[in-house]
């Protein structure tokens, strides 16, 4: 089966084009034919970024991790996601392209010029209009758990909902310390607040040793859903003050009055940053 798919001016690949077919592999087709939808007023996808140029670790979505590449493992998870109508890898790399066609996945290609995942995300989405809900699944979590992805895409079922995150309870100091792991506060709602490098709330009166003992602290996992229509809002939005501080894109949202549901996870995230998170990976899991 193929189908064709506009392919936006900005590609420089496709230039010289309007339209692109891709081939879907039969074994796409039949898990998408047997899925049953979620709602009979909502369709989600789930779009895994993925860009070859990374500056810590170049090429990492093409990395081999025990006989599969980096992103037809998260593909492959993300496809076990039952609340899902489509799972697109969505990259500016031909190589990429090319090899998740090869091992029967389904890819498009984007600008070269996005900024962030959402961004990317955005230029599929409005490729794909059918589909409401947009899941930005990351690209260098090769075991992501599929219920991860599918609390996210739950969130959904509220009709207020606008974006939705995850986040895990914080149990170890040299987390809650750690500068490259984002904390989130929350409200009675289960809304994000405020997300921040800094440990927050502050514990006044309490040594630093022992915040844990006297707060449920959390941290963000960065997977992302997106109603479709304020996906293309947010990704219009100028890059803002708190976003700049923190260097967190999400704040740009909060900062322009969005509101961003959280859903709550047990399991531990394990994203591939550098060649050593691999090597970690492939010594003590695989």
């Amino acid at each position: 089966m193929s189908c064709q798919l506009r392919v936006q001016s900005g590609d420089s690949k496709f230039n010289n084009a309007s339209f692109i077919t891709i081939k879907l592999v039969t074994n796409q087709e039949q898990i998408t034919r047997n899925r049953e939808p979620t709602t009979e007023k909502m369709k989600i996808i789930g779009i895994i970024p993925a860009r070859h140029a990374s500056g810590r670790f170049p090429g990492k979505p093409l990395v081999d991790i025990a006989g599969k590449s980096m992103v037809r493992r998260v593909y492959e998870q993300a496809l076990q996601c039952s609340l899902l109508g489509k799972v697109v890898v969505a990259t500016d790399d031909e190589r990429i392209f090319d090899h998740v066609l090869a091992f029967g996945g389904f890819a498009m290609m984007t600008s070269e010029n996005h900024q962030s995942g959402t961004d990317r995300c955005a230029e599929i989405s409005a490729a794909l209009p059918e589909f409401e809900v947009v899941i930005n699944i990351q690209g260098d979590e090769p075991f992501i758990n599929p219920e991860q992805i599918e609390k996210v895409a739950a969130c959904f079922t509220d009709e207020k909902t606008e974006l939705a995150t995850l986040v895990k309870r914080i149990e170890l100091d040299e987390e809650l310390h750690n500068s490259n792991t984002p904390k989130v506060v929350l409200n009675n709602r289960s809304e994000a607040i405020y997300f921040s490098r800094s440990v927050i709330p502050y514990i006044r009166g309490q040594q630093l040793q022992n915040w844990l003992q006297h707060h449920t602290f959390y941290k963000h996992i960065g997977i992302y859903g997106y109603r479709a229509d304020v996906l293309q809002e947010i990704t219009k939005l100028p890059v803002s003050s708190l976003e700049k501080a923190e260097s967190l894109e999400q704040l740009r949202w909060i900062e322009n009055g969005y509101r961003i549901k959280v859903a709550e996870t047990e399991h531990e995230t394990l994203a591939v940053d550098t060649p050593a998170d691999l090597e970690k990976i492939l010594k003590n899991i695989l």
